[in-house]
């Protein structure tokens, strides 16, 4: 029997695909993150701070209020927001999609543990992960896993822990991590049953019918910039405005009562900030006289979500699974606030 001869040509993997990714995640993360962050562990082993509460001395005009702190937040975050949009960019056409989906792509959750694992070396801010995080639901990862990466970027933050231990005590240190490793699998676990993904199926692309790896990734990145950018700076801009009536630094004016643990919590969760810039924050407003159950509060609200990160992630998940993620940090800010009342 004569066999006929195939005119579909074989298609070799690209393995410099996934390597190109892999040295862009490490060079990158080494100089925005892992390189400093070593260095600031030092200074706040030695002084017990880490710099200045980044929402102290507000401007009485709204718009100076806005320019002076976009300004301030931009400079410390620039650079990771830029690798936010590379790797959220790089990760739909560097990384074959079946191996995002045999790794996140289930409802079950290991995908939670997976992307919370995954989130972990990131160390960013929640919008600078929003970026990465929108990439990965475009390949179609799981809700669950896509929600538990973005959360474990900001709230079990080795680099921040460890400010926090030496800076807040340890005990802080140890409350944050429990409290946000609980917050990181409850919410995701919450998404996914809340919001079901569709079965999904890698597609098989011949190389020759694949565009060039350049315009591919130009296209997928000024996407993702668009998507997530604009609504990015004009919120950054409208909360800077309004740090004076969210953040109150009067001595004594936030007690330590149900009242301002529930406010503190809210107040949180509408704000943005950088990466670890809750503990000068919680640290000046304790010296104010704010009592422990609403810095609790404030510890695990402020770095897990904001209006802006929210408004950077509408295209890439559902609007319940959204309110989900907002409903499920102020709920924890305030539960976790109510429980140091209860012991104090």
């Amino acid at each position: 029997m004569t066999q006929l001869p195939s005119h579909a040509p074989a298609t070799r993997f690209a393995w410099w695909k996934p390597l190109l990714f892999l040295a862009v995640v490490v060079i990158g993360l080494w100089y925005v993150k892992w390189q400093p962050y070593y260095g600031k562990a030092f200074t706040a082993a030695e002084t017990h701070s880490i710099g200045k509460s980044i929402l102290a001395n507000a401007a009485d005009s709204p718009w100076r209020a806005a320019l002076d702190y976009a300004m301030v937040y931009f400079l410390a975050v620039w650079k990771a927001a830029v690798l936010g949009v590379i790797l959220g960019s790089l990760v739909q056409v560097l990384i074959p999609r079946a191996w995002l989906l045999r790794l996140m792509g289930s409802s079950r959750f290991g995908s939670t543990l997976m992307g919370t694992g995954l989130g972990l070396p990131g160390m960013m801010c929640s919008c600078c992960a929003a970026p990465v995080t929108a990439g990965l639901r475009q390949s179609q990862v799981s809700s669950g896993a896509a929600m538990a990466f973005w959360l474990a970027n900001p709230l079990l933050n080795p680099a921040t822990l460890i400010f926090m231990g030496f800076v807040l005590g340890w005990h802080f240190a140890a409350i944050r991590l429990v409290a946000g490793l609980m917050m990181v699998l409850g919410i995701a676990w919450l998404v996914q049953r809340s919001v079901p993904d569709q079965a999904v199926t890698a597609p098989v692309i011949p190389a020759r019918d694949e565009k060039p790896f350049l315009s591919r990734w130009l296209r997928v990145m000024w996407r993702l910039f668009c998507n997530t950018i604009p609504l990015y700076i004009i919120a950054v801009l409208l909360l800077g405005a309004a740090r004076v009536w969210l953040f109150p630094h009067a001595d004594g004016a936030v007690g330590n009562t149900l009242f301002w643990v529930m406010l503190m919590a809210i107040a949180g969760c509408l704000f943005v900030i950088p990466t670890a810039a809750e503990i000068p924050i919680v640290q000046t407003m304790m010296l104010a006289g704010m009592g422990i159950a609403p810095a609790l509060a404030l510890l695990v609200t402020l770095p897990a979500v904001s209006v802006p990160s929210l408004l950077m992630l509408h295209r890439a998940f559902p609007a319940r699974a959204l309110w989900i993620a907002l409903i499920g940090v102020a709920g924890s800010g305030m539960l976790l606030g109510v429980l140091a009342l209860w012991l104090a």
